[in-house]
């Protein structure tokens, strides 16, 4: 009985395989691996241009939450660009906020300029680079996307930390002609922060205009505090119209952007006119050397 054990399970065997190779079935080929339906590839995920947002924390980009522009919102994407290069190779994406991500900024501060009409920084405006998580880039993601987004009055005016505003519709165009969210004329609150009002209630403080910071550190930015405000100077001739060689002794006041604002990128020295003590009740735009003259 052992001896034909081996014998029978080797006539089954054989009797398995022959049967194995039997002709397949009427409509098909007998082939089972090219029947499989590939797979699709996986469609990378990638913000759009024109998209709101009601999240302002930028640090989780993978909670893409889109809104109408038509709804509350306080970020609105105007740009979505590319990292290329020795960025793009990487291994994660740069950190938000880190100077590896100053190119991107610099892109968006184009585009920016572009939508809103003009220096965005003229405004109660702020501009943000934001990349891909690090799962996104691991999965070959290599955007960025530019946000713009408006802070409030007294934190934009003062350089305070940042205090994103609500909004109802799209900021395009938001600086083009005469427009609620320019700077323009200021007074001291109570606790000696700058207070926007129109140029014509009295007032102390008149925005003239903005100059770019070289430096790297924003505690650097005002340490000499001289040039700066010789800088300013010059700006506040500007405004007023002050003919060349007509240089008057006139008071200036300056404000570095937020340090969040200055981590992002952003590198604008706000300037004023001050009228060195006395209130007036009008613009110094273009009114010569008379105007902004407190000697």
């Amino acid at each position: 009985m052992s001896r034909r054990l081996p014998v029978v399970l080797a006539t089954v065997l054989i009797t398995a395989l022959v049967a194995g190779c039997a002709a397949p079935p009427a409509g098909t080929d007998g082939d089972l691996i090219d029947d499989w339906r590939s797979l699709a590839a996986a469609k990378q995920f990638t913000p759009r241009v024109g998209d709101c947002h009601a999240v302002s924390d930028p640090t989780v980009p993978e909670n893409y939450e889109p809104v109408d522009c038509r709804q509350t919102h306080v970020l609105e994407t105007i740009h979505v660009g590319t990292f290329t290069g020795a960025l793009a190779d990487r291994q994660t994406p740069p950190r938000f906020w880190s100077t590896a991500m100053r190119p991107a900024f610099s892109e968006c501060d184009a585009e920016a300029r572009e939508f809103v009409g003009q220096d965005w920084r003229n405004g109660r405006l702020a501009v943000q680079a934001v990349p891909p998580s690090i799962q996104g880039w691991q999965g070959g993601a290599r955007w960025f996307r530019c946000d713009v987004f408006v802070l409030g009055a007294q934190s934009s005016a003062n350089g305070t930390n940042d205090a994103p505003m609500k909004q109802f519709d799209s900021l395009r165009n938001a600086l083009k002609g005469p427009s609620p969210l320019a700077h323009t004329c200021f007074d001291l609150d109570g606790w000696y922060q700058l207070d926007p009002v129109t140029c014509a209630s009295p007032h102390r403080y008149e925005y003239v205009g903005i100059w770019t910071s070289p430096l790297e550190r924003r505690e650097d930015a005002g340490r000499d505090q001289k040039a700066v405000h010789a800088r300013c100077r010059e700006l506040v001739y500007r405004f007023a119209r002050v003919p060349v060689g007509g240089e008057v002794y006139t008071g200036t006041l300056y404000r570095l952007p937020s340090e969040q604002g200055w981590a992002r990128g952003d590198r604008g020295v706000r300037c004023y006119f001050w009228t060195g003590g006395p209130t007036t009740s009008r613009s110094v735009r273009g009114r010569g050397a008379s105007a902004v003259d407190i000697s």
